[in-house]
Parts: structure tokens; C-alpha cells; sequence
């Protein structure tokens, strides 16, 4: 039988360091590495991960909490991505996933509990965050490695990887007022997301800095589904004075926005332009292409996980706050208002 040690001498390095690639340690070089798992392969060796879990008290496991409910979930793209980037990065480092869902926030508590107390996962990345949330301050108080994809406004220590989400709406929101709209609506998540709240603001700062009306009905909260966005839609077009511009806080909600003004018989831009947030592979395949804010959604997975790992191996972190940058894809659903009918 193939043993660590076998490893370790023809790859003329020590036994602890083939321990640290299986257990995907972020301080062996990539070389390193790539040398031990090729004359791992070579020889066969496979690590009993059972006995190492045993001897390292690790399970070489990392969770993720997902957003609720899961079914609708995996109807936006953007969440799939997501997981593509921490799938990708975890598996590099030897590391399986476990994925969990709850239907409410004392399941959700009682989830967490049982996979931390339970020693099931060395860490968890958490997929969204709310105000006062629970489960952060629950793995804050048992000293649990966590990374949180999104901002915390209550816990501005912890790991967080986010983008700036506040600038990414003043962006969106500026790229109409510099073509001339003055009515822009903002089409939102839900309200207890701190995602939601962040590009609220940004939205409202650009329409205060150019001068123009805030206007309450002008506003519309709900979940990021396909038909929160028809509805909002179906509300904005009955309106006295409607908006010219929508910013929108998916591309999940602007397709139900965009199904709406169609079956309306409205057109994009003819009748309102649209922005929105994530940019899925969809938004240019759509009947009119959405221009989109592209948060580079798969390095905000995969430096998850990377954050994560470095936090499990208590290894320090550069910053505990990371900022992904983000950029607008302007597409046809976005033009100067001049050839729109009034």
C-alpha cells in the first residue's frame, strides 16, 4: 500500500508538506503542489479522508447556506454562477461542498447549530445577508470560520466579499440622467437585504446630486422573480406620469419587466430603457439585449472560498473586507430618450 511517506520521498519533500496539499493549504506554492498530486496520481495514492478527519478533527468540508427558498433559488442565474466560483475553488483545494436550505429563521438557526456543533463542515459561506441577522451573529459568538458574500451593517469586522454596490447604482442611475431622463424609476430587491438597501441609496444619491424628483411611487419592492418584475411593470405603465427609465435590481426582475412592457404593448427603449444587475449570460440573448452591471459574479464565489480556506487554516488575511469591481454593459435597452414615443 501507497503511503504518504512514499509520496514524500520521491517528491523530495516532507511528509507534513503531501499533508498540506491534501488538505489544500493555502501556504504550499502552486508548484509544490502541482509536483505532489502528479506523483500522487503516479503512484495511486489515495488519502483516507475518514482516518485524516479522525486524526485533524477536519472533515475537509465547506457549507454553504442558501438563500430561501431554494426553488426559487435556481431560477436565477446569478446564483448559479455564484456557486460555480466556490465549486471551482474548492475543488482546486481538495475540499467538497455541502449545501443547505431552510424555510424559516428558526430552521435556519437550528441548521447552523447542527453543522457547527455537529462538526459537519470546517466553514460556511453564506449567500446573502440581512439586517440583524442571526445567523452571523450565531458563528460570531461560537468563533465559527465563516465568509459572508454580501456586507454586514451590524458586524463590519467579519469576512465579507462584496462589490460596491451603492456606486454600481449611482453608475447605473448617472448613465441615465447623462442621456437626459428625468422620471427614473428604481425597481428593487427585497427590502431586507442589505444588497437591496445599498443600491436603493445609490440610486437615490445620483438622482439628488443631478437635482431630479424622488417620487415614493416611483419605487417598487419585491422578490427576484420574473413575475415581481411583470407586476411592477403592469403598476409603473398605470401610473398618471410614468417613469422613462428603469433601474432594476436583477436581470431576473428586468425580464419579467421587459415581458410585462411587450405584452403591454410597450417597447424597449421605445417606450422605457432598462439597466440591471448581474449580468447573466441571458441579457444579451433576450428580444431587446439588457444592459447590465456585471459584478464579476464567479470571482465573487471563487474569492470566497479562497477567503474561506485561509480563515480555516487560520491563515491572516490581507484585508477582511474585499471589493469586486464591477462595470457597465451597455446594451440596447439603454438609449437617448429622443426617439421614444411620449
Amino acid at each position: 500500500m501507497v503511503t504518504i511517506k512514499d509520496v514524500a520521498k520521491i517528491a523530495g519533500v516532507s511528509p507534513s508538506t503531501v499533508s498540506r496539499v491534501v488538505s489544500g493549504n493555502p501556504r504550499i506554492s502552486t508548484e509544490t503542489a502541482r509536483k505532489v498530486k502528479v506523483i500522487m496520481d503516479e503512484l495511486g495514492y489515495h488519502p483516507n479522508i475518514m482516518a485524516k478527519s479522525l486524526v485533524s478533527k477536519t472533515t475537509q468540508t465547506l457549507g454553504i447556506l442558501l438563500p430561501r427558498p431554494a426553488e426559487e433559488l435556481f431560477l436565477n442565474f446569478f446564483f448559479g454562477e455564484l456557486i460555480r466560483g466556490i465549486v471551482t475553488q474548492a475543488t482546486k483545494a481538495g475540499y467538497d461542498m455541502l449545501m443547505t436550505t431552510v424555510t424559516s429563521d428558526h430552521d435556519e438557526l437550528e441548521t447552523i447549530s447542527r453543522l457547527v456543533r455537529g462538526g459537519r463542515v470546517d466553514g460556511l459561506i453564506l449567500l446573502s445577508s440581512r439586517k440583524n441577522d442571526p445567523v452571523i451573529e450565531f458563528l460570531k459568538q461560537h468563533n465559527f470560520p465563516f465568509v459572508l458574500v454580501g456586507r454586514s451593517e451590524e458586524f463590519p469586522d467579519i469576512i465579507s466579499i462584496d462589490n460596491n454596490n451603492v456606486q454600481a447604482a449611482y453608475e447605473a442611475t448617472n448613465h441615465f440622467i447623462a442621456q437626459g431622463h428625468e422620471r427614473i424609476g428604481f425597481v428593487s430587491g427585497p427590502p431586507n437585504l442589505v444588497v437591496s438597501q445599498d443600491r436603493q441609496l445609490g440610486y437615490l444619491q445620483a438622482l439628488k446630486e443631478a437635482g431630479l424628483e424622488n417620487r415614493l411611487e416611483w419605487i417598487v419592492e419585491g422578490d427576484v422573480l420574473q413575475e415581481s418584475g411583470f407586476r411592477a411593470m403592469s403598476f409603473f405603465m398605470s401610473l398618471p406620469e410614468r417613469p422613462t427609465a428603469l433601474v432594476v435590481f436583477d436581470d431576473l426582475l428586468a425580464f419579467g419587466v421587459l415581458r410585462g412592457l411587450t405584452e403591454l404593448g410597450y417597447s424597449v427603449p421605445g417606450d422605457m430603457s432598462l439597466v440591471s444587475f448581474n449580468n447573466i449570460p441571458l441579457s444579451e440573448l433576450a428580444s431587446t439585449p439588457i444592459s447590465s452591471i456585471d459584478i464579476g459574479t464567479y470571482q465573487l464565489g471563487y474569492t470566497a472560498t479562497h477567503s474561506l480556506l485561509r480563515a480555516v487554516h487560520d491563515e491572516p488575511l490581507p484585508q477582511n473586507q474585499i471589493v469586486i469591481p464591477h462595470r457597465l454593459i451597455v446594451r440596447e435597452s439603454s438609449i437617448q430618450p429622443n426617439t421614444r414615443r411620449t
